[in-house]
């Protein structure tokens, strides 16, 4: 059964030019050229993966908004944002509502389409049975690959899929650095700046913060990287 990806790009050259691409790789693609149609086809049935442009006919963030709404019906579908808007700001913006990557235009479709492939791999992986080996205990973390969980002293901290990413990758080895250009590779991102990942560890910490006060377990490296603290 193939895959299905939905466009939401309100300029219909660009939007014929992606679908174009894609189906010519066997995926089924929707297309809406702004954020009710969208969000009205999403409501009925969430596709596959969704790219997203940021400004959609007279909504400046249409596309921000439109990415919070399907972030409220699925925690783990892959989002990409294809947009013209090249800002850090931006770029910060759309990490933090965990999109998987955010491109900016003009993209090249052959690398659209490699992104689009390699997204997909990693949500077969979220997807596939749990395994004893998918369960990961360190003191008092536990950590579930297959469900994307994560528990404190038994207690529930609600992580985006980015920040378990990089619990999970702290946590593996505990004591040992991880350079920012490692965590970097970890969010599947294509391009990451270490303000974005400092961001990333700061709600982190805050959010086992919130179900153990003292929380100190992710240590800074200055200038280097992060480490998970060695008991």
């Amino acid at each position: 059964m193939s895959r299905t990806i939905a466009i939401v790009e309100d300029d219909p050259d660009q939007r014929e030019n992606y679908r174009a691409a894609l189906v010519s790789r066997g995926y089924d693609v929707q297309m809406f050229r702004n954020r009710p149609e969208a969000r009205k086809a999403f409501h009925e049935k969430l596709p596959d993966l969704a790219i997203l442009d940021i400004m959609l006919e007279n909504e400046m963030d249409g596309g921000f908004d439109l990415c919070r709404e399907l972030r409220a019906m699925s925690s783990d579908l892959p989002i990409i944002f294809l947009t013209a808007r090249n800002s850090d700001i931006d770029r910060v913006s759309g990490l933090r509502l965990d999109a998987w990557d955010y491109l900016t235009k003009p993209v090249n479709l052959e690398f659209l389409v490699v992104r689009v492939n390699s997204l997909f791999r990693i949500a077969d992986t979220l997807h596939s049975p749990d395994t004893e080996e998918e369960k990961l205990v360190i003191g008092a973390l536990e950590l579930n690959q297959s469900s994307m969980s994560v528990r404190w002293n038994g207690s529930p901290v609600s992580l985006t899929l980015t920040e378990f990413w990089l619990v999970e990758a702290l946590a593996r080895r505990p004591g040992h650095v991880k350079t920012y250009d490692a965590m970097m590779q970890v969010t599947r991102q294509s391009y990451v700046e270490k303000n974005t990942i400092n961001g990333y560890i700061r709600r982190i910490r805050n959010k086992f913060k919130q179900v153990d006060s003292g929380f100190d377990m992710i240590e800074t490296v200055f200038g280097i990287g992060y480490r998970w603290k060695q008991n």
